[in-house]
């Protein structure tokens, strides 16, 4: 009764919570599972009764068998009961027949269970010799004939007829398991000639058809191993498996088809002709009873006896005759194998080595395959086994794998260097995005400010100045990559930088290290002296070292190449513009990345030198070039000539980074000292105005009296020509003014020279137009000028070599202006004028050339201490240590001469409170 309300609760709930639709919808799906059900319960009723009835008729049968049977032994037994007496004996001759018929229908009956044995133990010759011997028995006994059905032994015994149907599957079986044994590389030189000697029986072939089988089946071996599923280290196993099977295969082809010429003795490390000496056991006539299949399986059977003689001495027999294969034939048919091989392992190996990701594992890959082809086992006779066979040597490394390894060994290196390649491509852009954000010093990290001021950083302190071991490890015994902070910022090599580089140097450390494995390791100089005794290999596995380097080199050029043109592309982009000072920054930046890549990634260097590319290499070639003479003409090593390419397109680079900072620093700077000069006012002429110097002179009156004037001379540039100076200063030093290429510090202060002079030459053509209301050109602010233009000559102009074409041009341009300048003065105050004027010149320019030595340099030194003064040059230098120099000679500033002593007196005494 609770059931019952409980499914009446149910379905008033149903009727609650459902429309109309969806219950009939629930109707309709129960009453479907309820068909489902009932058709389900009849087909399981209906199975079982078919089950049922079956059993019924088995055992209704049996039963009637049964009775039979009864039947038949009751009536024997009636049978004997009522015979009259014992039945005459069979006649001797027809009892040794019934006995022969028994025994051999006693053999036919046990060669199943026999051969099945033999072919479990995998010896499949003697299973295709008993199948050939049943099948011999079945023509003895007639039960192969059309009309076996017929036969009166298949009457009399019913019971052979499943022997027969059991007995046609052995050949199928016996070839399938014969042929599936011959693509293994594991079995024995015996087995396999056992196994061909069983397909040449079965199927009555030739030796050439043998060996037909014998090469097709190990060219399904091969592509069997190709496409075998691989997994990492799994690829060692199959290249080396697929070498082993290739060479296996050739040792064996000459163990089994090759016959020695005539006259010949045989070779015992090479064996031969094993094929047709197995055949010839097989198939050969042997005294009688001691051969033939049954020698000796059942020689000790009481029936034995009674086997005839064709069974007790037969022996399987091809129809034709096995002439041996003649050498050429052999040479012809392993040759065109292996090509026909070569296809389908180059195109398997080829896809195996995708599956390698490093140059270590193909590496290893090629170690072991080189373990492999040099152990004794495979070249102690490899060389004749060649020559016999295929009339030539041979070598799969050179032949199928080794061009494999190398355009694998390619693409690795070339995707590494591409990876290397768009990763410095993306830091070096986030770098100058970072270089170029506005400058919003709160948020900015201190590396950033430091690109922006180097300054700042050559004089701030870390913990990194000194390496940790400074105390006590000395300098020359110290790692060549281990650089400290303090020669970071002697070269002015900012954190940044630092930070780039050594991004770029570990990638590449990381390829050349995984390269280097597939190259011989550097032996020390001793053991080069003594080398050991190396065994003899099959093929020089260290054959492709130059060629592997050379790929390094010039995947590695081609990667410093890609990250050049990323810096092309941002200075063209720079230059097409006007650089702002953030813009600057990063075009000072890639300057000073493309200036320092050589020296700070040393790998780089070693990536395209190659074994070349040690520290005492490098240093023998630089002490042989330099002991060399003049005239004498070292040849340079290429490999260091295309380091030197890399080094120099490097500097090239930078050098154009520089000229785009030098540019733009020039324009802002003159372009106010251009604006200053050109003011013509004379509040503005006084406030340009410096100290001048009165100068005492005595001069000879008409009357021969002596008279003594004083004059005043200019003996201070303008202020506008000493702020373009010390702001010029000011900027080298901001970027690192002592590693600036001197190439670079020389073009700067020419293009300085020339807006300088293109300033007075404005201003001379403003002044020759003589418009009105113009200042007029005084000879005070003419001499001002005439100083000031002299100066900067001295102080701009470079004094090296290379400048000297510029400078001539420079010079006649400068002396359009002297000449300009000089005619507002009167000729004979200029000739007064002009060697004092000299004398506060040459002083000016000593005392300033520390202040402005970023500009002058030590070859802007005065030049008039040459030949009078040689012999005091000693007492201008100051004493250094003798036992150890850490530092070059200190030149002090040199006095100028004057020609009287007591010019010289005062000059000093000046100097010496300039100084003070």
């Amino acid at each position: 009764m609770a059931a019952m309300a409980a499914r009446g609760a149910e379905a008033e709930a149903l009727f609650e919570t459902h429309t109309a639709a969806e219950l009939r919808e629930a109707e309709r799906r129960l009453r479907a599972g309820i068909e489902q059900k009932r058709e389900e319960l009849r087909q399981m009723v209906g199975e079982r009764y078919r089950d049922l009835i079956e059993a019924a008729d088995t055992i209704a049968e049996m039963r009637l068998s049964a009775e039979r049977l009864l039947g038949s032994v009751r009536g024997l037994q009636r049978g004997g009961v009522t015979r009259p007496g014992p039945a005459p004996p069979a006649p001797p001759r027809v009892q040794e027949k019934l006995y022969r018929a028994a025994a051999q229908l006693k053999l036919l009956l046990d060669i199943p269970e026999r051969a099945w044995s033999a072919m479990e133990a995998g010896r499949y010759l003697p299973a295709a010799r008993l199948y050939l011997l049943c099948r011999h028995l079945h023509g003895l006994l007639q039960l192969d004939a059309p009309r076996a059905r017929y036969s009166p032994v298949l009457a009399r015994f019913p019971i052979l007829l499943r022997q027969v149907a059991a007995a046609s599957h052995f050949r199928s079986t016996i070839l399938q398991e014969s042929k599936s044994l011959l693509k293994s590389q594991t079995v024995s030189d015996q087995a396999v000639a056992e196994a061909l000697c069983a397909i040449m029986l079965l199927e009555d072939s030739s030796p050439r058809q043998a060996l037909a089988d014998f090469l097709l089946a190990r060219k399904l071996a091969i592509q069997q191993l190709l496409n075998q599923p691989h997994h990492g280290a799994g690829i060692k196993a199959q290249v080396c498996s697929l070498m082993e099977l290739l060479t296996t295969t050739l040792y064996q082809a000459h163990a089994l088809f090759y016959m020695m010429p005539e006259g010949v003795p045989p070779d015992p490390a090479l064996p031969c002709g094993l094929l047709f000496s197995t055949l010839e056991s097989t198939t050969g006539q042997q005294p009688a009873g001691k051969g033939g299949v049954l020698e000796d399986e059942v020689k000790l059977s009481s029936w034995f006896r009674y086997l005839p003689e064709s069974v007790v001495e037969f022996q399987p027999t091809l129809r034709t005759l096995a002439h041996p294969i003649s050498q050429d034939y052999l040479r012809d048919t392993l040759q065109k194998w292996i090509a026909m091989c070569s296809e389908d392992i180059r195109a398997g190996v080829s896809n195996l080595l995708v599956y390698v990701k490093s140059l270590k594992g193909l590496a290893g890959i090629r170690d072991a395959v080189w373990e492999l082809l040099t152990s004794e086992s495979i070249s102690q006779n490899w060389d004749v086994l060649c020559r016999r066979l295929l009339d030539k040597p041979a070598s799969f490394w050179e032949d199928l794998l080794r061009q494999l390894f190398l355009d694998r060994l390619e693409i690795l290196t070339k995707e590494g260097f591409e990876s290397i390649s768009s990763s410095s491509k993306q830091l070096l852009i986030l770098a100058l995005q970072e270089l170029e954000a506005k400058s919003n010093t709160s948020a900015f990290s201190k590396h950033i400010q430091f690109e922006h001021n180097v300054a700042q950083f050559l004089w701030s302190e870390s913990s990194s100045d000194l390496p940790s071991d400074a105390a006590w490890v000395n300098v020359a015994n110290r790692s060549q990559f281990a650089k400290s902070g303090l020669s970071m910022k002697a070269q002015a090599l900012t954190p940044c930088i630092q930070s780039f580089c050594s991004a770029l140097d570990s990638k590449l450390k990381a390829r050349l290290d995984d390269l280097l494995s597939y190259l011989p390791a550097e032996s020390s100089p001793t053991k080069e002296l003594t080398p050991p005794v190396q065994p003899r290999s099959s093929f020089d596995r260290y054959a492709d070292t130059s060629m592997v380097e050379g790929l390094l080199r010039d995947h590695c050029i081609a990667c410093i190449h890609h990250v050049l043109s990323c810096v092309r592309e941002e200075l063209h982009g720079a230059q097409a513009d006007a650089p702002s000072d953030t813009r600057l920054h990063a075009v000072l930046f890639m300057a000073r990345l493309c200036q320092s890549l050589s020296e700070l990634c040393p790998h780089l260097k070693q990536c395209i030198l190659g074994r070349s590319g040690s520290v005492e290499t490098a240093l023998k070639e630089t002490r042989s070039t330099k002991k060399l003479g003049k005239g004498k003409v070292q040849e340079v090593n290429p490999v260091q000539a295309k380091w030197q390419e890399v080094k120099a397109e490097l500097l090239q680079q930078s050098l154009a980074a520089y000229q785009i900072w030098s540019s733009a620093v020039t324009k802002a700077l003159v372009q106010c000292f251009t604006q200053t000069l050109l003011l013509d006012t004379a509040g503005s002429v006084l406030a340009a105005a410096t100290n001048w110097d009165e100068i005492e002179i005595q001069e000879e009156a008409e009357s021969g009296n002596s008279v003594t004037s004083k004059i005043r001379l200019p003996m201070q540039p303008s202020w506008y020509v000493q702020c373009l100076l010390f702001n010029l200063c000011q900027e080298v030093n901001r970027v690192g003014g002592h590693t600036l290429p001197k190439v670079t510090l020389q073009e700067l202060l020419k293009a300085c020279m020339a807006e300088v002079l293109a300033a007075y030459e404005k201003l001379m053509d403003e002044k020759q137009d003589k418009k009105a209301g113009t200042f007029p050109m005084t000879q005070n602010r003419a001499l001002q000028l005439l100083y000031d233009l002299r100066y900067l000559n001295i102080i701009l102009t470079a004094k090296s070599e290379e400048a000297k074409t510029s400078r001539i041009k420079h010079d006649s341009r400068i002396e359009k202006v002297t000449d300009f300048l000089e005619g507002h003065i009167d000729p004979f105050d200029l000739d007064v004028f002009t060697p004092h004027l000299n004398s506060n010149l040459n002083r000016l320019v000593q005392r300033t050339s520390v202040l402005f030595g970023l500009l002058t340099g030590t070859e802007n030194q005065y030049a008039s201490r040459s030949g009078a003064l040689g012999s005091q040059e000693l007492h201008n230098i100051l004493p250094l240590a003798s036992s150890q120099i850490r530092f070059g000679l200190l030149p002090l500033s040199m006095s100028s001469s004057r020609k009287t002593k007591s010019a010289t007196r005062n000059t000093e005494r000046v100097e010496c409170d300039a100084d003070l």
